[in-house]
C-alpha cells in the first residue's frame, strides 16, 4: 500500500500486541537461500496458528467477525434465496453446490449454520453436550459438529482463539493450509452477512429498566447505609481490629469490601434482566469485545475504585511511601533493590531456544535437553486424553481387557465376529494373556511408580487423539455397528505391536538411543494399547480389517508429523533460568 503502509489481516494482529493506532513495524528481507527456506517453511504465519507454549491457537476469530458469527448461527437466522446466492460467492472453494432449504413454504429459507457449515472442511468431528443434556437443545447450547456440519451450536468463543475449540481442532487434523482457509471463510461469509444485517450500540443499551433502577438504587444505598455504620463504629471506638491487620486497616477492608459487594450485586442483577437482544451483552457474550463489568459500569455504577487491590491513599509528604521516613534516600525508599533490579532486569529479557537439527535443544550457552520436551512432540499438536489403563476401576478394567475365549461367557459377544473366524485357539488365548498382562504392567506403572496419588479424572497429554480418528473412520468407511467384523483377533494384536514399534522419535541401535526412544514413546504406546484393545476394537468400534488398516497409518502418519520441526525456535523462558537443567518449561 502507498506511503509504507502494511496490510494487516484482523486475525493477525493478537500476535504482533498490534492494533491499527499507527503502530510501527519493521520488514526486512531474506538474503539467503537457507533464510527463504526457513521463512517459507517455519515463520509461515499458518503454521504460527497454535503456540507451542500455550498449546493453543494465538490467532482466530475476533472483534466484528466473532460477534457476527453469533448472530449468524442464532436459530432465528435466516435467509431468503437472493442473499444465499450473494453470500454463497463469499465461500471459500465453493463447488456450485446448493444445500437443501430447511424451511420450503410460503418461500425458501436457509439458516446461517447450513451457510457456515460450507466453510468449515469435511472429517472435522466436535461434540460437547449440552447442559441438561439433549441431542437437540433448546438453548443451542454446547456443540455438535459432524463430518464438518453444524448441527446445533451458537458459535462464539469456540471459533476463537480457545484452547479444544474449531480452530484449533482443524490445525490439528487438517493442517495450516486448511485453518488458513477457515478462517478466510469464516471472515468473507460473516462480514458480508454482518454488512447487509447490520449491528451498532446506542445509549438505549446501556439504560437500564425503571424497576431495575428502583432495586439497584436500593441495594447501593443498603451497602452505603452499612458504610455509615463502619464509620460509626471507628468513630466511637467499637471497630475491633481483623486479625493480622489494625485498626485503620480493618476500617479500610471493611469500607473496601461492603463498596465491592454494592457493585457486584446490583451488577449482576442488571446482567440478568438484560433482554438477550441487548447490543452490549450480544457483544460480550460472543467474546468479541468488553466484559460483563463493563455493562455493570455503564448501566449501573462504576463502583470503588481500587489502586493495588486498596482504595486509593491519601497523599503523602517528603516519602515514596508511608512507612518510609523523611527525606530517606536508600535505594529501598527511592527505588529497586539490586536484587529487585536484576529480578526487574531477567523478567524484561528473554533468550530464544531451538531444537536444532540434530534433535537437541540449545540456546547460545549449550545443549539444555537432548530431546525436545524429552518426547520430541510439538506442543502445538498435544491434546488431553485418558489413558484408560488408568482411570477405570477394577470391574471394568476386566471387562475392557480380559477375554477368555475358553470360557463362553468370558469370550467375544456372539455376532463380534464372522462366521468362519477361529476364536477359541489356544494360540489366541496365549497371546491375549500376553496382552492382559501387558495393560497391568501398564496400570501397575502408571498408578504406582508414575502418579501414586490417584485422580482417576485426571488427563494426560499426548500428542495424536485417536478416538477422533477411530470416529472419522467410522464415518468414511460407513461402519455398521449392527454386522460382525471380518477383522481377527490375533491379527489386532499383532498390528498394534508392529505400529508401536514403527513409532520412532530417537533414532540409533546403540543402549543409550535406545533407552531414550523407549522413553519417548513409552505414554503413548501405553495409550496405544490401551485404545486398541481386542475387545474394544471388535466389540465397541465395530471396526472392519480395511478400516482398522487405515486407522493404524493414519495414527502413523499423525505421529511423524506431530514431531518438532528441526531448526524451529522452541520457546522462551528468562536468561536465569535457561542454565537450570531440570526446570519444566517445555
Amino acid at each position: 500500500m502507498p506511503y509504507s503502509t502494511f496490510r494487516l489481516n484482523l486475525l493477525v494482529t493478537p500476535p504482533y500486541n498490534a492494533n491499527f493506532d499507527v503502530d510501527e513495524m519493521n520488514m526486512h528481507i531474506p538474503q539467503s537461500k537457507e533464510t527463504r527456506a526457513e521463512l517459507s517453511q517455519i515463520a509461515w504465519v499458518p503454521r504460527q496458528i497454535i503456540s507451542s507454549q500455550a498449546n493453543k491457537p494465538v490467532m482466530g476469530i475476533v472483534q466484528d467477525t466473532l460477534c457476527g458469527i453469533r448472530k449468524f448461527t442464532l436459530r432465528d437466522s435466516f435467509l431468503d434465496w437472493v442473499l444465499v446466492q450473494n453470500i454463497l460467492m463469499c465461500v471459500h472453494g465453493w463447488d456450485d453446490t446448493i444445500p437443501t432449504p430447511p424451511i420450503t413454504k410460503p418461500k425458501a429459507l436457509w439458516t446461517g449454520k447450513q451457510i457456515i457449515s460450507m466453510t468449515i472442511p469435511r472429517g472435522i468431528n466436535i461434540h460437547r453436550g449440552s447442559d441438561p443434556p439433549s441431542s437437540n437443545p433448546v438453548g443451542d447450547n454446547g456443540v455438535h459438529i459432524e463430518n464438518g456440519e453444524l448441527l446445533y451450536s451458537v458459535l462464539e468463543k469456540t471459533v476463537g482463539a480457545s484452547k479444544g475449540g474449531l480452530v484449533h481442532i482443524v490445525f490439528r487434523e487438517k493442517g495450516p493450509e486448511a485453518t488458513q482457509d477457515l478462517s478466510t471463510g469464516l471472515q468473507r461469509v460473516v462480514d458480508f452477512w454482518l454488512f447487509h444485517n447490520g449491528f451498532s450500540i446506542g445509549i438505549g443499551d446501556t439504560i437500564a429498566g425503571k424497576k431495575v433502577m428502583e432495586v439497584i438504587t436500593g441495594t447501593i444505598q443498603e451497602h452505603k447505609d452499612k458504610v455509615k455504620q463502619v464509620i460509626n463504629d471507628a468513630t466511637n471506638d467499637r471497630l475491633k481490629a481483623e486479625p493480622g491487620m489494625t485498626i485503620r486497616e480493618s476500617f479500610e477492608s471493611l469500607v473496601e469490601r461492603e463498596l465491592n459487594r454494592a457493585q457486584d450485586t446490583s451488577g449482576q442483577y442488571a446482567q440478568k434482566n438484560l433482554k438477550d437482544d441487548n447490543n452490549v451483552k450480544q457483544m460480550v457474550v460472543a467474546g468479541s469485545k468488553g466484559t460483563f463489568i463493563n455493562i455493570s459500569q455503564m448501566s449501573v455504577c462504576v463502583g470503588q475504585q481500587s489502586v493495588e487491590g486498596k482504595r486509593i491513599p491519601f497523599g503523602f509528604r517528603h516519602r515514596t511511601l508511608p512507612h518510609f521516613a523523611k527525606d530517606d534516600f536508600s535505594p529501598e525508599a527511592r527505588g529497586l533493590t539490586p536484587q529487585e533490579f536484576f529480578l526487574h532486569a531477567m523478567a524484561g529479557r528473554e533468550e530464544d531456544v531451538m531444537v536444532c537439527y540434530d534433535g537437541t535443544v540449545r540456546n547460545s550457552l549449550g545443549v539444555i535437553q537432548f530431546i525436545y520436551g524429552e518426547d520430541g512432540m510439538d506442543a502445538a499438536y498435544i491434546e488431553e486424553q485418558s489413558i484408560r489403563t488408568y482411570d477405570l476401576n477394577d470391574k471394568e478394567f476386566n471387562h475392557k481387557f480380559l477375554v477368555n475365549v475358553t470360557d463362553p461367557s468370558g469370550g467375544f459377544l456372539p455376532g463380534a465376529l464372522q462366521v468362519g473366524i477361529d476364536d477359541s485357539r489356544l494360540e489366541l488365548q496365549q497371546k491375549l494373556d500376553i496382552k492382559y498382562e501387558a495393560h497391568c504392567a501398564d496400570r501397575r506403572f502408571l498408578r504406582e511408580f508414575v502418579f501414586p496419588i490417584h485422580n482417576m479424572t485426571m488427563e494426560h497429554a499426548l500428542p495424536v487423539n485417536l478416538l477422533r480418528v477411530i470416529q472419522n473412520t467410522l464415518q468414511i468407511f460407513h461402519i455398521d455397528r449392527r454386522k460382525p467384523s471380518d477383522l481377527e483377533p490375533t491379527y489386532t494384536i499383532d498390528s498394534v505391536q508392529q505400529l508401536g514399534e514403527c513409532l520412532i522419535v530417537v533414532r540409533g541401535e546403540d543402549a543409550l538411543s535406545r533407552e531414550a526412544q523407549q522413553n519417548a514413546t513409552l505414554n503413548f504406546r501405553m495409550h496405544l494399547r490401551a485404545t486398541f484393545a481386542t475387545r474394544r476394537v471388535l466389540e465397541e468400534f465395530h471396526l472392519t480389517r480395511e478400516a482398522f488398516d487405515w486407522v493404524l497409518g493414519e495414527i502413523e502418519t499423525k505421529f511423524t508429523s506431530r514431531l518438532h520441526v528441526l531448526g524451529r525456535c522452541a520457546a522462551h523462558l528468562p536468561r536465569s533460568q535457561s542454565g537450570n537443567r531440570l526446570h519444566k518449561w517445555l
